[in-house]
């Protein structure tokens, strides 16, 4: 481990993510950091919502938006972050990639989603017991339990519900477990999460008067796909602004112009009406 992440303990970052499945730091960010997120968000969410298939629905009120790494003023805080890049490197190894950006906004009036994962597991995860993934989530608001918070059945990154709809969603039989394993995070403005996005989770219902954004950052193993699902643009200029510890691990398109991310990552389970 390199000196600048001598903070950041390997044994207990893989603990936690191939234990619980999610592991967090508290205040990696100032709450003004987080707020300056919050209003990208906003304004993000208001452009792609007007573009066909420019935010997807994600269920009741719920909506997903990826976005270019230049819109996002702090990526570059992200990515640099001694956390963040401990954890990749701890994880994916040392020639990780970015590949997604992106953000979740449950609005009021979000329901419960069903137990899911957000991907069919590899064979990495199945039979090597390898995660060759990880998603960064960054709230922009103090979450608070009428918010909707995130909901996550630890240590179930490693269940096998081969023959579920698209192997993502166990079914209802199976819920039980789900449940008494469960855990809602109520991180506050500035927190960092990471965890397998393969764990059994969920978002619960926004029974608040305020939208709950959350930025999302994805990262790959060398063996990792979902790069595939994905359109990271970024213009000239804009790559060559990034410091190599950045460009070097991240995955990209580059165009003169950006274009709204026509999205491709469509969860069809979550937007049936039947949620339990």
């Amino acid at each position: 481990m390199s000196v600048q992440h001598q903070d950041h303990d390997v044994a207990a970052i893989m603990g936690g993510l191939y234990g619980d499945g999610i592991i967090g730091l508290k205040g990696a960010f100032s709450p003004e950091w987080a707020d300056r997120l919050y209003g990208e968000i906003m304004t993000l969410f208001e452009e792609a919502r007007a573009v066909p298939k420019g935010a997807l629905p994600r269920g009741p009120q719920r909506f997903y938006v990826e976005v270019q790494p230049e819109r996002i003023s702090g990526f570059v805080d992200i990515a640099t972050h001694p956390w963040f890049v401990a954890v990749c490197e701890a994880v994916l190894g040392p020639e990780y990639k970015i590949v997604e950006i992106g953000f979740d906004i449950p609005f009021p009036g979000a329901a419960d989603q069903p137990w899911h994962r957000d991907f069919k597991s590899p064979e990495a995860t199945l039979k090597g017991r390898k995660l060759n993934s990880l998603a960064f989530n960054l709230t922009t608001v103090d979450t608070r339990p009428e918010h909707g918070p995130f909901e996550i059945a630890l240590g179930t990154q490693w269940d096998d519900i081969a023959g579920a709809k698209d192997d993502m969603f166990p079914d209802k039989s199976l819920w039980d477990r789900y449940i008494a394993r469960a855990v809602q995070k109520l991180p506050q403005r500035g927190d960092i999460s990471a965890r397998s996005a393969l764990t059994i989770h969920r978002g619960t219902a926004n029974r608040s008067n305020e939208a709950r954004p959350v930025l999302v950052v994805a990262a790959d193993a060398p063996d990792g796909t979902n790069a595939n699902h994905h359109d990271l643009q970024v213009t000239r200029g804009y790559l060559r602004s990034l410091p190599s510890r950045v460009r070097d691990h991240l995955t990209y398109r580059v165009t003169d112009e950006l274009s709204q991310v026509i999205q491709h990552h469509v969860i069809e389970g979550l937007l049936e009406p039947d949620y339990g």
